[in-house]
């Protein structure tokens, strides 16, 4: 019996010792370990050494990206009319012989009547050009009225030929009934605007707007304005790199083609202009973009621009020192640029060849000293 019996401990006494055993761990959780200023073990932290190497000054000249304009057409009606139609919207590409707009004129008729006209008074000139020619050989006709006979339908002819060539710059035939017009693209491109909308009434050749202008861009200008202060530095010739804003990765290549003659008098700035192939229509009219001019090389120290910190109007890199933690230097910078994938800024002072620093993790990292 005895062993199978159990021993209790009472509830209370069982609360007691747990409480005993909890206390101390709980009491080892909550207690916060001491605060090291720039700890030994550098966790997240990467360096790497300050080099010298050669670096180029650029010129930057504000830009944009302009059609060529002997390869800029502004299709006109030929005629007055309502707007029956545009087929085109402004960035569309279009080939040579689409249709661009449909236009609706009673011209037509007009031109068609002359024609009409001038067919009769061809019938009738030939007619008594061949009575003259039997009166003549029968001496009842001079030979200065058959001359007059001669001059006279040689003009009716030419009447008609002029009156059969205006209905075909119309764009009809002249034996048609219609009396609408299809304009088509005279060349291959883009359009880089439109000048009416369906329902529009269009006047003559003489006092219209275009109705469309479409560009060829397989080849652009890039126009820069240079300022005046600049202009030691821009030679026709020259070999010059092209950064267009919208593609920030796409670096272009190109030379100076034409500098221009005159500064414009409220800008202060002269007219540049580079030629870049453009077959695949990457670069569109009026975006923006910079022309860099190379100028002198010199030696620079180079840095990933990720070691380059900014608190105010100060500049800062981190330098690991002798006991394991870091030292806040103040640098002053110069350009940034790109590299073999990487970021690069330069060091014009406050930094030496050679020099270990912090490229990772500085913004974690409290200085030990300042300057």
């Amino acid at each position: 019996m005895k062993a199978l019996m159990k021993t209790f401990v009472p509830r209370t006494e069982s609360l007691l010792l747990l409480s005993l055993i909890v206390a101390p761990l709980t009491a080892c959780k909550s207690t916060p370990p001491p605060a090291v200023e720039n700890q030994p073990s550098n966790v997240g932290v990467e360096t790497s050494i300050a080099h010298v190497q050669q670096s180029t000054d650029y010129l930057e000249v504000p830009a944009r990206v302009s059609a060529d304009p002997s390869k800029v057409v502004h299709i006109f009606p030929p005629l007055s009319g309502r707007m029956l139609g545009l087929r085109v919207l402004p960035g569309q590409e279009v080939k040579k012989g689409d249709v661009i707009a449909q236009l609706q004129s009673s011209d037509i008729a007009a031109a068609r009547s002359d024609f009409e006209k001038a067919k009769i008074e061809v019938i009738r000139a030939d007619r008594a050009l061949t009575r003259g020619k039997l009166l003549l050989q029968h001496d009842v006709l001079s030979q200065a009225d058959y001359y007059e006979l001669e001059a006279t339908a040689q003009a009716a002819h030419s009447e008609l030929e002029r009156a059969r060539q205006r209905i075909h710059e119309l764009g009809f035939a002249e034996d048609g009934v219609s009396d609408e017009v299809y304009l088509r693209s005279p060349i291959s491109g883009v359009v880089l605007d439109i000048g009416s909308a369906a329902g529009e009434m269009q006047r003559s050749l003489d006092n219209a707007n275009a109705i469309a202008t479409i560009a060829n861009i397989d080849t652009v200008w890039i126009l820069g304005d240079a300022f005046e202060r600049d202009l030691s530095s821009v030679k026709p010739g020259r070999q010059v790199e092209i950064r267009i804003n919208a593609f920030p990765d796409l670096k272009l290549t190109g030379h100076i083609d034409n500098i221009g003659d005159a500064l414009d008098p409220t800008t202060r700035t002269l007219k540049l202009r580079v030629v870049l192939p453009n077959p695949r229509h990457t670069l569109k009219t009026d975006m923006f973009a910079t022309i860099r001019i190379p100028g002198a090389v010199r030696n620079a120290v180079i840095l990933p621009a990720t070691a380059v910190l900014h608190e105010g109007d100060r500049t800062f890199v981190f330098i690991p020192n002798a006991s394991g933690k870091f030292d806040q230097r103040t640098v002053t910078i110069g350009r940034t640029f790109d590299s073999g994938g990487v970021r690069n800024i330069e060091i014009l002072t406050g930094l030496n060849d050679g020099e270990k620093v912090v490229t990772v993790g500085g913004a974690l990292l409290r200085p030990t000293s300042g300057e």
